[in-house]
């Protein structure tokens, strides 16, 4: 039997940690497994399942073309053309999808040779909501729902682009991602499944399957973390995230700083040098790592992790932080409380 998963990023970051943690289950059920990825490299370890879409070359063209012209998903198809000759060859008995938004496939092309292969099982896990939306991957925050019917015109600030698709994007997603025999929609929580039900996407049955971390991996760590940036007498207030914005809890962390007393110290990690250089000093912003023993390590020294983030569909670092022994902080009535209360 042979799997074969598709996702923007492999063995790196949250969605590339789950594919290649999957990757190691499946292979213990007995598949041959392999990752299609579209970004960046590959750790050594994971170097077995990766199969590239595309380059870099074809990545930077996808998302130039995307931000000024939209439609992001419907460029790439030589690359996804060559990748669907190299899947046909492989010919897998499983085929399971990840993030498919990230300018590294045409999903076009991809969907019309899903359904040429009716055998085929397919699963989708849903990370975020792009797959019925007209482009954003969250709306919560900005308590928009266009997408029930048709998105006309989104007020997550998509203005910068010449062209906007809004609603030609979810009418082409609807075409190509409806219709498909043999698949399932999978919800990493409750929280998420609720929005997908009432997307187009609930003509499939929808089963909520939560992510899961390595746990070997993510657990109590000791390191010299506090000593090595001077915090042994703090009581530390940790946020992570991959890419840090509002929507993420960036200008909550500040409010927060100011509330706090000096015996408190907020470290940030995943910052860029622009964001670390907005920060006061009473915060400490670190760059992201894709060391999962530094995460560990970093998450084990903290004393409380907060993640005030509105629109997670499930909250990766709120769980890598509760297995490394961490509480963790987070807002009522979304899906990281349901990760926290799990």
């Amino acid at each position: 039997m042979r799997a074969l998963l598709i996702n923007a990023v492999c063995g790196i970051r949250s969605t590339g940690r789950i594919c290649t943690n999957l990757a190691k289950r499946l292979e213990g059920e007995g598949y041959e497994v392999k990752i299609a990825y579209g970004r960046e490299s590959v750790p050594d370890e994971y170097k077995k399942y990766g199969v590239r879409i595309g380059n870099d070359i074809d990545v930077y063209w996808h998302a130039f073309m995307a931000h000024y012209f939209d439609q992001v998903g419907l460029w790439s198809k030589r690359a996804t053309r060559d990748f669907l000759i190299w899947a046909d060859e492989f010919d897998p008995d499983l085929l399971w999808l990840h993030n498919l938004h990230d300018y590294y496939i045409n999903f076009e092309l991809l969907f019309e040779w899903i359904k040429s292969r009716p055998e085929m099982k397919v699963k989708w896990t849903q990370h975020d909501f792009w797959a019925f939306t007209g482009g954003c991957m969250h709306f919560v925050v900005k308590n928009c729902y266009q997408w029930k019917g048709a998105c006309e015109s989104c007020p997550k600030g998509r203005t910068k682009k010449l062209v906007r698709s809004e609603k030609e994007n979810q009418k082409r997603k609807r075409a190509a991602f409806t219709g498909v025999p043999q698949m399932t929609i999978v919800a990493v929580s409750d929280w998420c499944r609720g929005y997908i039900s009432d997307s187009f996407l609930n003509e499939y049955p929808i089963e909520v399957c939560y992510n899961e971390v390595d746990r070997s991996v993510f657990k109590h760590t000791e390191s010299d973390f506090r000593e090595r940036y001077g915090l042994a007498d703090k009581r530390i207030v940790l946020g992570l995230s991959n890419v840090w914005r509002a929507e993420k809890g960036f200008f909550d962390f500040i409010k927060l700083s100011e509330m706090l007393d000096e015996s408190y110290k907020i470290v940030m990690v995943g910052l860029n040098d622009k964001q670390r250089k907005m920060l006061p000093d009473t915060i400490m912003g670190l760059p992201r790592t894709s060391s999962v023993k530094e995460l560990a390590e970093i998450y084990s020294a903290a004393d409380v992790f907060v993640n005030p983030s509105k629109e997670e569909t499930f909250g990766m670092t709120t769980l890598e932080a509760l297995c490394c022994g961490t509480p963790a902080v987070v807002f009522k009535d979304t899906a990281c409380e349901e990760v926290a209360n799990k």
